[in-house]
């Protein structure tokens, strides 16, 4: 490859078979790939949806071509103008009588191509296309950038704590400068499944996370209640132990609760709570006791957690989607690169001072997923995680087995 260092894997590919004029192979390389086109932002928040190809002139054609570059040649993130996401296949039809006669891939680089976009050619693409089983990226499976993404240091340790969510989606793991699945795409996933529809709602829901205010309290007061258990008794607890500790601290919460208290107000008048709502609130816990002592059985058989370890909390839930929200933020356009860059970085800051290790982190965010989501279904919201724990735990370009936790 002489001097230059491609960015990840797919320019590496195109480049190599530019350079021995195996086009096959490029085209291959092409049909899977994600390919991104410049956008006006204005437009696309007009006509969300709708993708126009717009030519440009380039002088080593003497003519104008459409462009479209691959995820790992896209510019950081600004304002104006967007790029959205599309196929080949989609580049293909598009082209028609009057449209210019070549499309630009990655111009300006060492793996540039202008591909003529005769019908004829465009049929060649249209083979590549319909001969390629997967599109993108593949997914449970660790990508980087290798250049144009932090690969040490804090910016990169606090991405690497939201690796499960860049890993299981497809996404280089490192990417500050994301764009994710185009702009359209970032602006829909981040309202469908977050309710952010603007930067204050973004800023307020990363804030949040960072803040671990979205995990649940009770999830939370159940392990850290184990944890002091485990600190004070110098080894594993056992899960009777674990119960009736948990069940003494709520009754006795309960009663202090029920007590006036002298305030600079004056006595302030105590409202017990009924039986039936401690009692409630007493089996509730419990059952969140026997779920997570589930989860850990399972985890230690698929080697998520060691024998006789434990998860000491599940903040690690918020810490990483809070590291992945700063990119989405960013990728929508509700934030600078700036922003997400420290956001991430609190993000990796947060996450040292509550766990020991990436194992320790992984099992308390995989714990938080599937509290949260799976039902003790043991379905893709565990079954996905596992896939990541083990590709970062093994790959050797994973970022936990080439960043030291302290």
């Amino acid at each position: 490859m002489g001097t230059w260092k491609a960015p990840s894997a797919i320019e590496r590919e195109l480049y190599e078979a530019k350079t021995r004029s195996d086009w096959p192979a490029y085209f291959d390389t092409l049909a899977r790939s994600w390919l991104f086109t410049p956008q006006s932002r204005a437009y696309q928040d007009a006509h969300p949806g709708f993708v126009r190809l717009q030519p440009l002139y380039f002088p080593q054609i003497r003519g104008n071509a459409y462009v479209v570059h691959t995820a790992g040649m896209l510019p950081a993130p600004v304002p104006d103008p967007v790029f959205e996401k599309v196929g080949l296949d989609w580049v293909a039809e598009r082209f028609g009588t009057g449209n210019p006669a070549y499309l630009a891939v990655n111009p300006g680089t060492p793996c540039e191509a202008f591909l003529p976009a005769s019908p004829a050619d465009r049929a060649v693409w249209m083979y590549h296309w319909d001969r390629s089983t997967d599109h993108g990226l593949p997914q449970n499976t660790v990508h980087a950038l290798h250049v144009g993404g932090p690969l040490h240091g804090p910016v990169a340790f606090g991405l690497a704590c939201g690796a499960h969510l860049a890993v299981r989606n497809g996404d280089f793991w490192n990417a500050l400068a994301y764009h994710g699945a185009g702009y359209t795409a970032q602006r829909e996933r981040l309202r469908d499944s977050w309710g952010v529809t603007t930067r204050e709602e973004w800023l307020r829901s990363t804030e949040r996370l960072l803040a671990a205010d979205m995990v649940s309290a009770v999830w939370e007061f159940t392990l850290r209640i184990r944890a002091a258990l485990a600190k004070e008794f110098a080894g594993p607890v056992d899960i009777e132990h674990w119960r009736h500790t948990t069940e003494a601290t709520l009754r006795a919460s309960a009663e202090r609760a029920a007590e006036p208290r002298i305030t600079p107000e004056g006595v302030t008048v105590a409202r017990p709570r009924s039986t039936a709502e401690i009692e409630g609130e007493i089996a509730g816990v419990q059952r969140v006791i026997g779920r997570i002592a589930r989860y850990e059985q399972r985890f230690r058989a698929d080697g998520i957690l060691g024998e006789d370890r434990f998860v000491r909390s599940v903040e690690a839930w918020d810490y990483g989607r809070a590291s992945q929200m700063a990119r989405w933020g960013l990728g929508a356009r509700f934030g600078t690169v700036e922003e997400a860059e420290d956001a991430v970085i609190r993000a990796g800051r947060v996450c040292r001072i509550a766990y020991r290790s990436w194992e320790d982190l992984s099992a308390g965010f995989i714990l938080g997923r599937c509290l949260q989501f799976d039902e003790e279904e043991y379905g893709h919201w565990y079954t996905d995680m596992a896939a990541t724990h083990q590709a970062l735990m093994s790959d050797p370009g994973s970022p936990w087995l080439n960043l030291p936790w302290n």
